[in-house]
């Protein structure tokens, strides 16, 4: 049970979780997770949230589905023939238009886009390099947006649009750094990929010597790259999922993915804009997929993965533990409304 005061935009917790009962508790208001009945048992790891009354998820078995009354009832929206795609991400900029990525090498990576709430899709991009495995798609507005490959011929292919997502070309690499040995991205909660603001945005790494994350302040088209603190070394652990408030305060969270390995140091933070980055105090309890800011606040934040969800009230410098359910990935709307997303089915939006 999560317990929220939002009043006045002051955020406390108070849950059923034994080694945090002494603390104290100003409630101006709560909120929870309220689990939805989404009518399926597909794993949703890309999630859109447009409203506390409308939200995308898509996911396994080409699965799309849209709320429009809060997740009381879901209407499937998914592409005709996709059934044996694998949808990682999804952008939402109201309850009609969308962009979905499907992930996988060639061309299972493909995007489509709808404008009609789901009614109808076109397929607008279909990858044919059979060396591409995009991941994530982020949007700067509702015209310009990128989606990511893992790197090919050594560095990171990225996508560009300035319609929409109705097309798509490819940026070139001149301006992108070099990949590690063994890096990628991971198509893990459809946060590898995030932007803050008309140009800024930011890449998740893993798998190489160090879990990095990439920056570039022209849309792409040149990045630097700095050291996330959190580990990697391995294909399993990196940085899964980053959310920037603004153009210079940013969240990292990700660790190791298999569940018999611990996930030290899961958590980071920037100030400048990921130039530079330091562990958190007290990090995420365990691996985490998914990081999004509560709306109006300059502080607070979830974080969820398989074992549950994790709240810092202080910008990411201290996490704990305030639910069990598992999630992959989790959006927050303007107007407050919450959502989370993850396996079998389960979607859940945080209630007041």
């Amino acid at each position: 049970m999560l317990s929220v005061g939002l009043g006045g935009m002051a955020l406390v917790t108070a849950l059923a979780v034994p080694a945090q009962a002494h603390q104290p508790e100003r409630d101006h208001g709560s909120v929870a997770w309220e689990v939805k009945d989404s009518g399926s048992d597909a794993r949703f790891r890309g999630l859109a949230a447009v409203s506390r009354s409308t939200a995308w998820v898509a996911g396994t078995k080409g699965t799309v589905l849209r709320t429009s009354d809060g997740g009381r009832t879901w209407k499937n929206v998914s592409p005709p023939g996709a059934g044996a795609l694998e949808f990682r991400d999804v952008e939402a900029f109201d309850g009609r238009r969308a962009v979905v990525l499907a992930i996988g090498e060639g061309e299972a990576s493909r995007v489509y886009r709808t404008e009609d709430g789901g009614a109808s899709w076109s397929e607008s991009f279909r990858n044919t390099d059979p060396k591409a495995f995009y991941d994530c798609l982020a949007f700067f507005d509702p015209r310009h947006g990128l989606a990511v490959s893992d790197p090919v011929d050594g560095k990171y292919r990225v996508l560009s649009t300035a319609d929409g997502g109705r097309s798509w070309r490819v940026l070139p690499n001149e301006g992108m750094p070099a990949a590690e040995p063994g890096e990628a991205g991971f198509a893990a909660s459809g946060q590898c990929l995030v932007a803050s603001g008309p140009r800024d945005v930011w890449l998740a790494t893993g798998g190489g010597a160090t879990g990095r994350v990439l920056h570039s302040s022209d849309r792409g088209l040149t990045w630097t790259a700095a050291e996330s603190t959190i580990p990697a070394g391995d294909p399993a652990r990196g940085v899964f999922g980053l959310a920037f408030r603004d153009r210079t305060h940013g969240l990292a969270v990700g660790g190791d993915y298999r569940a018999d390995q611990p996930s030290p140091r899961a958590a980071a933070v920037t100030g400048d804009g990921g130039r530079t980055w330091r562990p958190s105090a007290t990090p995420v309890a365990a691996y985490r997929s998914g990081v999004a800011w509560l709306p109006h606040t300059r502080s607070a934040a979830l974080a969820v993965g398989p074992t549950g969800t994790d709240l810092t009230q202080d910008g990411g410098r201290t996490w704990r533990t305030v639910d069990t359910g598992s999630y992959d990935t989790v959006d927050c709307a303007a107007d407050g409304g919450c959502w989370a997303a993850g396996e079998r089915g389960r979607v859940a939006r945080l209630g007041r």
